[in-house]
This record gives structure tokens, C-alpha cells and sequence, in this order.
């Protein structure tokens, strides 16, 4: 199999932290493979952007292993707190660890894994598949989160498998598909909870040793590294949650097997993104309490963290482990600015400048439901966007009393990018969105004729929305 000066192999999962959590899988073999997506900007990262198509169906549909790589797929073993009641019964049920590269211009090691390819000793009775609409979400939610600067996995590849499934949460049978995606750690917090219960302390220190010694190599002489890893995983929490939250993302399933030790976000299930600002909207329709409701997010992952904090006291000091996770909700909101910030495209003021701007637009839009997209489109540039909103659909609203404590606070920051403001898409009718009524209407036609053209369309102008944004290199 072809690959580019790029391609650095490094399979050392395995190797250092032992079969303890993981088993030797086969993936599933299926009757047609579709390519029905490509991302050949992330695999440009990892040296396998030179593959052509028939050569990414043997390595992303039918799985033969890749140069110098693991030999055989891995499924990962995890336990977690689903809801927060513990399941010791979980793992990898359909997907696996496929493969690990270095990263092009960082060195940093990453994983290849899957979704929809097969059944594992973890599937608990399922059939080990993914829908083909699942994956077509999985893309958008991907797509967009990169886009607005939030750290997320990138999905790799979505082939279309040629088989029909059943399910009870959309109308079957139903198309189904094999994904890849692209994502620093495959590690859960779960994970850590598993080696607990069973009180395996070597495999507990060779899996630490592990994260510090190869996946966070900053960690690598860190005199305590059970809280070492636990910091990092409270700080790069707080990073990717802050940037949900000015993206107005709701992940939906905020369980300790759905988060991972470097922080990105991954396995988008039931996600939303809110249609206006509201605390208590929920994106799975089975969270009937509103756990994981967008303003209970920073909550629930601060939950996790101390369960993550508990499972490492198996091999740390409760008391140290415990001090490893102040400042939680601090670098939350410090992140929330930041991006927040960015997302307007205004230039940063004080600390405290700062936090009332964005604590007096929670409140304002919360009480208007303004489209929040609408929101961040309309007011790009700050001060520099006042004539523009005003000429807009929302103008009238913009010069009420109801938006006026907003406003004043708008209208004196200048431009982060001032060169993007003439771009044609702020003279445009709306905003690049991913909000349910869009998604949905892009699958539309997917699901009737076959026809991909509004998908591609809206992935294109996602990522010309990260462009112009600063977020993505083209």
C-alpha cells in the first residue's frame, strides 16, 4: 500500500501497557463498500492522503492493516458511568483502535479507530453496525466543531457498506456504514475505571506511564504523574467545554466512556446545536432529567473528572489528585471567553470587560431567542458589524431597549480580522449553521435519491466558515 514521506507508523499502544485493556478483534467483512466520504485534508496529517479510492477501501472498508502498523485491530476495554450509574459490562462494541501515525509537523502520536465494522466481545448483543445516517452526522458534527476552533476528532472516512439494519430510532431498514475516524487518544476515563475495579495496579501504572511517556510526552519527567495526567485531562476538559459552549454544542451523552484523557471531543451520537440560547435544551431524546442539557454541561463533566480522580487514586494520592482539579470551572469560563470572543471576531479587553460582555449576551439572548448562529454572523467585527446588523433581518431588534446593554458593550471593540469583513458571506442572507432543521435537510435527499450535492455543499461551506474564522488552513 502506497504511502507518503509522511507515514510514520507507531504502534505502541499494545506493546507498553499490555493486553490488560484491549482484545485482538477481526474486523467484519461486508458485501459492498460505497466511498461516501474522504477527508483528504486529515489524512494529508498522517502520510495516506496519495492513497486512490481503491486503495482506501482496502485500508478504510475491508481493514487490511497498514504498513508497519498493528497487525490485527484492537477493541478497547472501559467501563463508565452511563447517566451516573456505573456499568462494568461496556468496551468497544462496534468499532476498534485500527492503527496509530505521528502526526505531520508535531509528532504527536494519534489513532486511527472505527465505528460500524463489526462485532467484538463488548457488543452486548448488538450487531456491531453503524447506520449511514449516523456517520453523515457524525461528519457535520465533526466538521463544524473543527471549524469554530473546537478541539474535536476529524472523521477520516464514511463507506457505505451495502447492508441493511434495523433500528428502533429511525425509519429501517436503513443504510448502513463503516467509519474512521481521526483522534489523538482512543483512551476514556472509562478506561481508568475499568483497571480500578479490578484493582489491577500494574496495569493501572504501565497505562499512566503510557499516557505520560508517549501520548503526552510534555508529562514525560512529571514527579507525580498520576496527577499530572489528571491536570492535563481537567485543562484540556475545560478547553474543548468552553468551546462547545460558544459553539452552542450539546454533546448529549456526556458519559465517563464517551470522554477521553487529551480532551477532544469524539463519538457524536445524539448531538445538537442550539437553535437559541437556551440551559435546559436537551440533545438525547432519552435524557428525560436534562443531565446533559447544554447549561448542566460544565456539571457533568466536572462529575466525570472526580471519577476519573477516583479511579487514579489507585495508584496516587487522593489528596494530590483531589488539588488536580481546582481551577476547573475558572479555566472553563476562561476558555468560554476566548472563544466567545473569537467567534465575534472582536479584539479581547480586561478580564472583567470581558466577562461581562459575555455573561450580559447569556442573559440578553437568552431572553430574546435570537438564532444564535444569527447572533455571531450578524455581529462579526464588533463595532465594525453595527451598520451591517442594523441593515440586517434582526436590525429593528438590535436598536430596542432590550438589546441596548448588549450593544454598548459591541460596539466599542474593534475587529480581531478586520480583513475578512468584506468577505461576500457577511453580505449573505444567513449563517453557515448545523442546527437540527439543517442537518436534517441535508439528509434529505441522501436518504430519498441518493443524492449527496447538499451534504457536499454544506461541508464545503463549513470549512470555508473555518477559513474565514482562522480556524482551518483551507
Amino acid at each position: 500500500m502506497p504511502v507518503d514521506a509522511h507515514y510514520r507508523p507507531s504502534p505502541r499502544y499494545p506493546e507498553a501497557v499490555g493486553d490488560a485493556v484491549h482484545d485482538v478483534v477481526r474486523a467484519a467483512r461486508f458485501p459492498d463498500h460505497q466511498l461516501r466520504f474522504r477527508n483528504d485534508a486529515a489524512a494529508a496529517t498522517v502520510g495516506l492522503a496519495g492513497l486512490d479510492d481503491e486503495e482506501w477501501l482496502d485500508a478504510f472498508g475491508r481493514f487490511q492493516p497498514l504498513p508497519d502498523n498493528l497487525p490485527r485491530p484492537l477493541a478497547l476495554r472501559y467501563h463508565g458511568h452511563q447517566f451516573q450509574h456505573y456499568n462494568p459490562d461496556l468496551g468497544d462494541g462496534r468499532g476498534f483502535l485500527f492503527a496509530q501515525l505521528e502526526e505531520r509537523g508535531t509528532g504527536r502520536l494519534l489513532d486511527l479507530t472505527t465505528k460500524g465494522t463489526g462485532t467484538t466481545p463488548w457488543s452486548r448483543g448488538g450487531d456491531g453496525r453503524l447506520t449511514l445516517q449516523g456517520a453523515f452526522r457524525e461528519v457535520l458534527a465533526a466538521e463544524m466543531l473543527e471549524s469554530l476552533g473546537v478541539p474535536t476528532c476529524r472523521i477520516l472516512s464514511v463507506i457505505e457498506t451495502g447492508e441493511a439494519l434495523q433500528r428502533h430510532d429511525e425509519p429501517s431498514p436503513t443504510r448502513a456504514a463503516a467509519l474512521v475516524r481521526v483522534q489523538h487518544s482512543s483512551i476514556r476515563y472509562g478506561t481508568f475505571q475499568r483497571l480500578a475495579y479490578f484493582r489491577d495496579t500494574g496495569a493501572m501504572e504501565r497505562l499512566v506511564d503510557w499516557c505520560c511517556g508517549s501520548l503526552l510526552t510534555h508529562l514525560a519527567d512529571a514527579p507525580d504523574r498520576p496527577a499530572a495526567l489528571l491536570a492535563h485531562a481537567r485543562a484540556s476538559a475545560a478547553r474543548t467545554l468552553g468551546g462547545w459552549l460558544a459553539a452552542g454544542f450539546v454533546h448529549g451523552v456526556l458519559n465517563t466512556d464517551n470522554l477521553n484523557i487529551t480532551g477532544e471531543s469524539f463519538d457524536y451520537g445524539p448531538f445538537r446545536f442550539l437553535p437559541w440560547l437556551d440551559p435546559s435544551f436537551t440533545a438525547a431524546y432519552f435524557d428525560h432529567t436534562g443531565l446533559y442539557a447544554f447549561g448542566r454541561q460544565s456539571s457533568a463533566v466536572l462529575w466525570n473528572l472526580q471519577q476519573l480522580a477516583h479511579a487514579l487514586a489507585l495508584v496516587g494520592d487522593r489528596r494530590t489528585l483531589a488539588r488536580a482539579l481546582d481551577g476547573f470551572e475558572q479555566e472553563t469560563q476562561a476558555a468560554l471567553r476566548e472563544r466567545f470572543l473569537h467567534r465575534l471576531g472582536i479584539q479581547p479587553g480586561t478580564d472583567m470587560a470581558d466577562h461581562e460582555l459575555v455573561d450580559t449576551a447569556a442573559q440578553v439572548l437568552q431572553q430574546g431567542k435570537l438564532p444564535y448562529d444569527r447572533f455571531f454572523f450578524d455581529w462579526y467585527g464588533g463595532g465594525a458589524a453595527a451598520a451591517r446588523a442594523d441593515a440586517g433581518r434582526f436590525g429593528r431588534l438590535y436598536r430596542t431597549a432590550w438589546f441596548r446593554p448588549l450593544r454598548e458593550r459591541l460596539v466599542e471593540r474593534p475587529p480581531s480580522r478586520p480583513e475578512v469583513l468584506a468577505d461576500a458571506y457577511f453580505g449573505s442572507d444567513a449563517p453557515v449553521s448545523m442546527v437540527n432543521d439543517v442537518t436534517v435537510g441535508a439528509w434529505g435527499p441522501v436518504a430519498a435519491s441518493d443524492d449527496w450535492t447538499r451534504f457536499e455543499a454544506l461541508v464545503g461551506a463549513v470549512r470555508a466558515l473555518g477559513v474565514r474564522l482562522g480556524n482551518r488552513l483551507g
